[in-house]
């Protein structure tokens, strides 16, 4: 493999596909972890992989290593972008509901981060952990997400330290962005949805090319000095207050 190589998680959904068509606009050879197909004129790659198998059963992870290293063998940005989001209150949240959470949104980016250390090291490369606003602001029925994202910040600034020069890690943290998964829960509900927007001091909510751009910023050797950091990238909305009416 003579291009470089970035791999991304979840790369069918809505900022997924985004950060597949950068990379893939910018010479890179994308690889895809996705269980459902993403657009194949911007990844050439796909894998088909349960993430929370991934983490709970060691041979279904090592037939996987053991296949990427033979068809790829090469990785220069690691982009950990899949989550799944499970909504319900605490005392109605089931334990196999957390323990999936956890799996897909926190320990596969460790999984995944500590086997491809070698690879990114060689190439220099680094690895980007897209996060949420829900880590440090969240609301009722989260519980799950928002402790999964927070244990995602904390991963992202606790490999840094142990990794050192080695390889750079940084973590992306999006408020509200406009994918088809956001717009279809205000479906028929027009003046929710411009109710968001406007919670937002930018008055928008974000685009998935927004974060995708960062990603690529962030890959680049523009920020050789940047690892440990939560970058918030929220429209201003994490700064506000809203006093009662």
């Amino acid at each position: 493999m003579t291009k470089k190589v970035v791999l991304i998680t979840g790369a069918s959904g809505g900022i997924g596909s985004s950060i597949a068509k950068i990379y893939h606009d910018n010479g890179y050879f994308v690889v895809g972890m996705s269980r459902s197909e993403p657009d194949a004129n911007y990844v050439d790659k796909n894998y088909a992989i349960d993430l929370n198998r991934l983490v709970e059963d060691a041979d279904y992870f090592k037939s996987w290593s053991e296949t990427y290293v033979q068809e790829i063998g090469r990785l220069d940005v690691l982009i950990n972008n899949s989550a799944t989001q499970i909504l319900a209150p605490v005392d109605e949240l089931t334990h196999k509901a957390w323990q999936k959470t956890l799996n897909v949104n926190l320990s596969a980016p460790f999984v995944l981060s500590k086997f491809f250390v070698p690879m990114l090291e060689k190439e220099k490369g680094c690895i980007i952990n897209i996060g949420s606003i829900h880590a440090t602001q969240t609301k009722p029925r989260f519980v799950a997400y928002a402790t999964s994202k927070a244990g995602l910040v904390g991963l992202t600034q606790a490999l840094a330290i142990d990794l050192r020069d080695r390889v750079r890690i940084n973590c992306i943290s999006p408020a509200a962005v406009e994918t088809e998964m956001l717009k279809a829960g205000f479906k028929d509900d027009e003046a929710g949805y411009k109710l968001l927007e406007s919670y937002h001091p930018i008055n928008r909510i974000g685009q998935p090319e927004e974060i995708a751009e960062l990603c690529l910023f962030l890959s680049s050797d523009k920020c050789r000095f940047l690892t440990g950091t939560n970058i918030e990238v929220d429209g201003g909305i994490s700064k506000r207050l809203y006093d009662p009416n």
